[in-house]
Parts: C-alpha cells; structure tokens; sequence
C-alpha cells in the first residue's frame, strides 16, 4: 500500500474513530444524565466541553475528507502518488493532530496551533494539486 493509500484510509478511519467517540459520549448523556436520544444539535451547540469539541472535530474531518480524499484517490487511480507519497505521512498527522488539539482545548493558544495544523493541511493539498496539474 501506498503512502497515498494509507494517509487516506488513515484519514477515514480517524473520521470513525471520532463517530464512534462522538456516539460513546451521546450513549453516555442518555443514560446518565437523561437526555433523549433525539434530542442532540448536529452542530454539538447543546453540548458544552469535551461534547461540544468532540462534535466539531468529527464535523471538521467529514467537512475537509472529500476534498483530501478527491486529491488522494486521483493520485492512485492515475498511478501519480509519487507525487502525493512523500507528503502524505505528514498530512495525515497533521490532520489527526488538528482533531486532538481541538479534542484538548479551545483556549487562543490552542486555536492558532489548530489553524497552524490547518494551513499546513492545506497548503499540501495545494502543493500536491500543483504537481498533478503538471506545474512543478
């Protein structure tokens, strides 16, 4: 398997780790503190704390994985991941890192190294689009 392979498949595995933490801590608040199934905000504004981040995180993984995955898959199905292995590790733990920064805090310190995480993400994605568009 390649680098490509294993960021991508990395990356949905990390997206259902966070579904299955995210369905942990609603089964948890349904059986401890009594709330209806139902009665959840996709958006995790009825939640505070771990809650609230948890439900971010999962939200930011499946908002960002269709497009890394678009990239990603591109580069396998066209045999081009020479252009998208050699960063691939690197975006992969950056993406995991981002989700468990969040998963700490949302102090300013730890909102500005997410978005450090999060520009670095994207500036691969942009670099990998740029070698397999043929520009470098």
């Amino acid at each position: 398997m390649t680098p490509t392979a294993t960021a991508l498949l990395g990356f949905a595995a990390w997206t259902i780790a966070l579904l299955v933490c995210l369905a942990v801590f609603r089964t948890l608040q349904v059986q401890t503190a009594g709330r209806a199934a139902n009665s959840f905000a996709p958006s995790g504004d009825d939640v505070e704390g771990l809650g609230k981040r948890l439900t971010r995180a999962h939200a930011n993984c499946y908002e960002n994985l269709p497009i890394a995955g678009a990239i990603m898959l591109y580069a396998i199905a066209t045999n081009q991941t020479a252009a998208t292995d050699g960063l691939a590790y690197l975006y992969l733990a950056a993406r995991i890192a981002q989700s468990v920064v969040h998963l700490i805090s949302t102090s300013n310190m730890f909102v500005l190294f997410r978005f450090l995480l999060f520009i670095v993400q994207n500036l691969i994605l942009v670099f990998w689009l740029a070698k397999l568009f043929g520009v470098f």
